[in-house]
């Protein structure tokens, strides 16, 4: 007995605990985010480019890099991580033991014993493995190491929810980021690639924190904390992150919204119409907050409406806030009842809200509730199908044009505006009206 108690002992005891020995991690400067903060000026680019551009920085950190595990299904190249098979190699036990197929290129495939990228092959569950064993090595290892799994995001939540769910039970840290993500950015892929309910999906999952940033600043702003969040604040929560390949100018940081965008969402443009017949809040997400920019600007051009524009980073996280705002007053009737961020941001007395994403409605309208005006959401339901961007966004309703008259027509409701300007806006802008319904053609 002796002998087999002090075996047990060596074990750790008589009963399963949890042990987290990994040391404090130093995080990297601010500096090293301060270029996603200036915008790119005129040059044009995407956020999976940028969510590229932060990793290879992240890799060179002196404080962290050595943690930082990149992995990836079979899409490299894809994504445009080619550049670090050189920087930082593929990860191979035996090395290199062929010559591939790119050898005579610049940026040619590169295994090595010391290679840090892990380059799966097509399979995202083999991949999501490696995704829990390097998210929970921090209480395995005493190791934290920071796990960054690139995927196409119709094939993450849809395809291996199941194991998020178990990386998410298992209190894994990392992140998770879904390329190629939207419905409509993904020109000519069609029903396979198109993703419109990632977000949905990952709303469901109490561990993780999801994200559908639209510039720079975001992801960066994003990142950062969540390294924090994750590695300095010890929560135990897998952030999620969906960046596209449409490329844009990217815009500078606004002042005092980084804190703004990590709770789901800021004002980045405000009104300059002092005088006008009604007064709107354009609400745009990821890849539709250009849209949303158009709209704007043609509703105070076109139709003398004032317009605020807000981008929502994250429904998931102004729900979560809401709701917990929610059961804290239900609990505390005595009590001075507290206000959710998203009522906060929005009650200033404009006459209607009209938000569009390239996600489904039924994600917009989780925040409908607390939304203190009245409220349109305009999404992606239905299948993909293949086309231009230009000819997707008509197709699902979530271009310029519909977010206008989605925006006029909520003000004729609310009578603030006659229902024939909305009428002519239909006509004006060549909406049909009697076009099928996108979710169910």
């Amino acid at each position: 007995m002796r002998y087999l108690r002090e075996r047990r002992e060596e074990l750790g005891g008589f009963l399963p605990a949890r042990r987290e020995s990994a040391p404090p991690l130093t995080l990297p400067s601010d500096e090293l985010f301060r270029e996603f903060q200036d915008g790119s000026g005129d040059r044009a680019v995407s956020t999976t480019g940028v969510m590229v551009r932060i990793l290879g920085k992240l890799l060179r950190d002196e404080s962290i890099g050595r943690l930082i595990v990149p992995i990836v299904p079979d899409e490299a190249r894809t994504f445009g991580m080619e550049p670090l098979f050189r920087q930082i190699g593929i990860y191979a036990h035996e090395g290199q033991r062929y010559e591939p197929v790119d050898s005579d290129t610049l940026l040619s495939y590169r295994e090595a014993t010391d290679g840090q990228i892990l380059e799966e092959g097509i399979t995202e569950a083999g991949s999501l493995a490696s995704f829990i064993a390097a998210g929970s090595a921090y209480a395995t290892h005493g190791i934290n190491t920071i796990p960054f799994f690139f995927f196409y995001s119709m094939f993450g939540f849809q395809r291996i929810g199941d194991l998020i769910w178990a990386a998410g039970d298992m209190r894994c840290r990392g992140f998770l980021v879904g390329g190629t993500a939207g419905r409509t950015t993904l020109a000519g892929e069609g029903l396979q690639h198109q993703d419109g309910h990632s977000h949905l999906l990952a709303s469901t999952n109490p561990r993780v924190v999801a994200y559908d940033p639209a510039s720079a600043y975001e992801i960066a702003a994003i990142i950062r904390h969540g390294i924090r969040d994750m590695y300095a604040g010890q929560e135990s929560v897998i952030y999620y992150l969906t960046v596209g390949n449409e490329t844009y100018p990217m815009p500078p940081l606004p002042e005092d919204a980084a804190e703004a965008i990590v709770r789901g969402m800021y004002r980045c443009e405000r009104s300059r119409k002092k005088q006008a017949k009604a007064r709107v809040h354009v609400l745009g997400s990821g890849a539709i907050l250009n849209e949303a920019r158009k709209a704007r600007e043609m509703l105070e051009a076109q139709y003398d409406v004032a317009a605020d524009l807000w981008s929502v980073t994250s429904y998931q996280q102004l729900f979560r806030d809401a709701r917990a705002c929610e059961r804290w007053n239900r609990l505390h009737p005595t009590e001075t009842p507290r206000v959710p961020y998203l009522t906060e941001c929005l009650d200033d007395g404009c006459n209607a809200v009209v938000a569009a994403s390239d996600y489904v409605k039924i994600l917009m309208y989780s925040v409908a509730p607390w939304v203190p005006a009245p409220f349109v959401a305009l999404g992606t339901d239905g299948f993909g199908r293949s086309d231009t961007r230009e000819a997707l966004r008509d197709f699902f309703e979530v271009d310029a044009r519909h977010i206008v008259v989605a925006g006029l027509a909520e003000l004729a409701r609310a009578n603030k505006l006659p229902r024939e300007t909305a009428a002519k806006a239909i006509k004006d802008l060549g909406i049909d009206p009697e076009k099928p319904d996108p979710a169910t053609a």
